[in-house]
């Protein structure tokens, strides 16, 4: 859950394009090799970004919210998306394997201690991590909070989200037939792993527009077709996850481990109208955070490419370096 519409409206803001000064390509086992590179200050203070999704791939403008002479930016494609390889797999591919492959990276740079900065699913991800190793993680720099409950699955997927654009909603539901148009997630699964490649893309791409439609505030409910590799990675790997609730073994799991993160201090950049993740679980996170702090953007959706989101993100990483 973490799409991108134009970086451009948020390019005032961001730091100059750069290049990495480490890629390379790790062997996590299972069959799974992932990208990670590195970019910045190879002696400034680590941070990781945790891209959404899931399924969604690091980009090159996510290096951009970090000042490059004071971080080490660490990027990395979660497995089967990306420059990750097998690519759209599910297999070996849970939440639990990703937050081993954090650990993994984390051991093989060295790093002691990072930040971790991470969007929509980047968000879960991130807080399931620092529950997990709280140890590891300085701070947590979250934007567009999603705790994986079946309350915002049912948001966007069973209705929710459709009455406030029934429009895009109905071409969503209209690819399904009217008795399986109950349970979304579960008909969309049997299509993106039919085994016909051109039915998984044709139904990869109908899942990605119905997010990337109403990723932004400014959305006017349409949305451009994604490549077919990349929305069929997306598509598949989102919905691999949702359809088992993360892989948590419990609903409203993040909210019930939030005693772990009781000294881990953190920050939420949360859209106002986001109306892929509403603001309602960014609110009952906070509350049962000590060290969190929620801020509400007053004008922005849910991508990270809102103007307001990204000033504010960039604003917080710069005073965690300089104090100001």
């Amino acid at each position: 859950m973490d799409k991108f519409s134009s970086q451009k409206s948020a390019a005032q803001f961001l730091y100059p394009s750069i290049e990495p000064f480490d890629r390379r390509m790790m062997d996590v086992g299972d069959g799974h090799t992932i990208y990670v590179e590195q970019s910045g200050n190879p002696d400034g203070t680590p941070v990781v970004v945790l891209h959404g999704g899931p399924g969604g791939g690091c980009s090159p403008a996510m290096r951009r919210y970090f000042d490059p002479n004071h971080y080490r930016i660490v990027l990395f494609d979660q497995r089967g998306c990306g420059r990750s390889k097998p690519h759209a797999s599910v297999e070996d591919n849970t939440t639990w394997h990703l937050v081993a492959d954090i650990e993994r990276i984390r051991d093989a740079l060295g790093i002691e201690t990072w930040i971790v900065f991470g969007g929509s699913w980047g968000a879960t991800l991130a807080l399931i991590y620092g529950q997990s190793h709280p140890e590891a993680v300085a701070h947590l720099v979250l934007r567009g909070v999603f705790t994986m409950t079946q309350r915002e699955l049912d948001w966007f997927y069973g209705g929710g989200a459709g009455r406030f654009w029934p429009e895009t909603w109905a071409k969503f539901r209209s690819l399904i037939p009217e008795d399986e148009q109950g349970d979304m997630i579960g008909a969309y699964n049997k299509r993106l792993f039919s085994g016909d490649r051109a039915e998984e893309v044709r139904f990869a791409k109908a899942w990605s527009a119905w997010e990337n439609a109403l990723a932004t505030v400014n959305s006017n409910g349409q949305s451009g077709d994604s490549p077919a590799d990349y929305a069929r990675a997306f598509a598949r790997l989102e919905n691999h996850y949702f359809r088992h609730g993360g892989f948590l073994g419990q609903d409203g799991y993040i909210y019930d481990n939030m005693d772990k993160l009781a000294d881990t201090p953190g920050v939420i950049v949360q859209g106002r109208y986001d109306m892929i993740c509403p603001p309602e679980a960014a609110h009952r996170l906070a509350g049962l955070w000590p060290k969190g702090d929620l801020r509400v953007i007053p004008v922005a959706g849910h991508a990270l490419s809102e103007p307001g989101i990204s000033a504010e993100l960039v604003k917080i990483m710069d005073r965690m370096v300089t104090g100001r």
